[in-house]
């Protein structure tokens, strides 16, 4: 384990130091805990990650899932048996609670362990995210019934699971699905339906790594003249498994797979409800509440996507530093002859590890403050800033997790874009992170139009606290006071721009909330790093402290300009784009 998929001190720094995950020990539910307990349960996950999912990274890749002439998916059996001993070890199961099998371990906790699977084979781990998203959807809301037959075998790791809520000509607009879903009966299960229509994009849709396949399946209930409601507010959630309790195969067929630049080991499927009558799915809930239940779903994906994200940029950066310093080339500006050095002694390549660093760690840091503020749903700020942030944690990653790892094929140079040097895969598998869960337009709107500019947006309140709390602290240290000052006219100007935004009619309001969302990340992302950097300060580990006031300072010197460029054409309320006539593109 010479080669990190995530520094073991950065872990800890991170956890123990900055996010202090032992103070969510005096909460009842994690009061079984210690630091033991967790380091004890990131040792084993670094262990695994290593030896069950690193192995095959490459091979996940060269042997996509293939289907055979009876229409069964297949995935890499490597793949199905580190999935298996996941399971075994209790890392899926860690985040529930004893009574269902589970170790109570913190959210925080479980987030750190699954970046590192991540770093390990993304692929790989996908499944299990999926899988612990879906039970807990189905704990949360279903009957105790529902909870026994489809949750339980999960938890345990027997049975995997999709979420279904695309179609092909829906996509993100889930108002205009038309799955639908015929009332058929009751049974000890609860309300049953039939149901037909086209789900796209099903992640783990079908495959051979499982006993069965537990779908989410997000429909309309069909009214009494035949017809389907309109918009979001008709949607309904159904349990719709592969095999049914019966034993028999339930009325779900695959109809294709989708062949993509990354992700190459998780089957991406099309699927068919309902080509012999109807697939039996079990309502949960009551009728008309899907698309909020599938919201707690959404959202753990859309952090755990972040997480995917953060994980593959910091292990195409550690990538790039070991590169750097084996490789030698070239001689340093100042001498003429002699041998070649390290890449790493050049100036230009400093700042692109440097940058690297900056954006690995910040995303890193970003969805692991998220995953903090997950396990403390009994605090009204922390809930409402989750909320805030759930959109950033997703998209502010996946944007510059990619960025990151750019410029990693760089550093790599000729050898970086050739499939030899593994830089170049992972660029491809962040490469879906900006679509995967809601593309980055999508996760714009939410932030700007749904939490900024509709309603209170009580966790911007929170938010610019907690800034203006770390802001002043900085102003106490003569290294990092002119970030402090940074942060707050960045920050003003955001403020600036949001109240100017909320004069303006909504759709105008919302025209440019892609550049806003970039800046508005910047500033989080900011603000974190300074927050890391003032506690990296007080340890005695100077090494420590050194390497994050550098990565700190670089990304208020380099990182936050940017921000006002994000910003100016938002406050301008720019109309080049929205009335640009389609004959401009032709």
């Amino acid at each position: 384990m010479s080669d990190p998929l995530i520094g073991t001190r950065e872990l800890n720094f991170l956890l123990h130091e900055w996010l202090d995950i032992s103070a969510l020990m005096n909460r009842p539910r994690f009061s079984g805990h210690d630091r033991g307990t967790i380091d004890a349960f990131l040792n084993l996950a670094e262990k695994l990650a290593h030896e069950a999912f690193l192995p095959h990274y490459k091979l996940s890749d060269e042997k996509e899932p293939w289907q055979d002439a009876r229409g069964q998916v297949h995935i890499l059996p490597e793949i199905a048996e580190a999935v298996r001993r996941h399971a075994d070890l209790g890392m899926l199961a860690a985040g529930f609670p004893p009574e269902m099998g589970g170790s109570g371990m913190p959210y925080l906790a479980c987030a750190s362990a699954f970046a590192l699977f991540m770093a390990g084979n993304i692929s790989a781990a996908s499944f299990t995210m999926i899988t612990a998203a879906n039970a807990r959807l189905i704990s949360a809301f279903g009957t105790p019934a529902q909870i026994d037959e489809f949750a339980q075998p999960q938890i345990e790791g027997r049975w995997w699971a999709t979420m279904c809520l695309s179609e092909s000509q829906a996509g993100s607009s889930l108002g205009d699905i038309t799955t639908r879903a015929i009332p058929g009966g009751e049974d000890a299960l609860g309300h049953w339906y039939r149901i037909t229509g086209n789900k796209m994009w099903i992640s783990a849709g079908d495959h051979d790594g499982a006993d069965n396949i537990v779908h989410l399946v997000l429909a309309k209930v069909q009214q009494d003249d035949g017809s389907l409601p309109d918009g979001t507010q008709g949607i309904s959630l159904f349990i719709a498994p592969k095999i049914l309790p019966d034993g028999e195969r339930n009325d779900i067929r695959i109809a294709g797979l989708n062949h993509k630049m990354g992700y190459r080991g998780i089957p991406n499927t099309v699927l068919n409800f309902g080509e012999a009558g109807g697939a039996k799915g079990w309502l949960v809930g009551s009728p008309g509440q899907g698309l909020a239940q599938m919201f707690m779903m959404m959202n753990e994906a859309r952090i755990g996507v972040g997480i995917g994200a953060a994980a593959l940029a910091y292990r195409g950066y550690r990538r790039s530093v070991r590169y750097a310093k084996e490789r030698l080339q070239g001689r340093l500006p100042a001498r003429r002859g002699g041998e070649p050095v390290p890449i790493i002694q050049h100036a230009d390549v400093k700042r692109m590890l440097l940058a690297q660093k900056a954006l690995a760690e910040g995303a890193l840091a970003l969805c692991l403050y998220c995953a903090k503020l997950v396990d403390q749903d009994d605090d009204f700020d922390c809930v409402e800033l989750l909320s805030l942030l759930t959109p950033v944690a997703k998209t502010w990653p996946a944007e510059n997790g990619l960025a990151a790892n750019d410029l990693a094929i760089q550093v790599h140079g000729g050898y970086g874009y050739t499939r030899d040097f593994e830089v170049e895969q992972i660029y491809r598998d962040n490469r879906l992170n900006p679509i995967h869960e809601g593309t980055t337009g999508i996760q714009a709107l939410d932030l700007l139009g749904r939490k900024l500019l509709k309603g209170e947006a009580k966790g911007l309140v929170v938010l610019l606290e907690r800034v203006q709390a770390c802001a002043e602290r900085a102003t106490r240290e003569a290294r990092l006071k002119l970030c402090a000052e940074r942060l707050l006219a960045m920050w003003t100007e955001i403020r600036e721009t949001i109240e100017k935004l909320r004069s303006l009619e909504f759709a105008r309001a919302v025209e440019n909330a892609t550049p806003f969302a970039a800046a508005f990340g910047h500033a989080v992302v900011a603000w974190l790093w300074l927050d890391q950097a003032l506690c990296a300060a007080a340890k005695e580990d100077r090494l420590l402290a050194d390497s994050k006031e550098r990565a700190c300072r670089y990304f208020y010197e380099f990182e936050v300009p940017r921000v006002y460029a994000w910003l100016a054409p938002v406050a301008a309320c720019s109309d080049i784009a929205s009335t640009a006539d389609e004959t401009v593109f032709d």
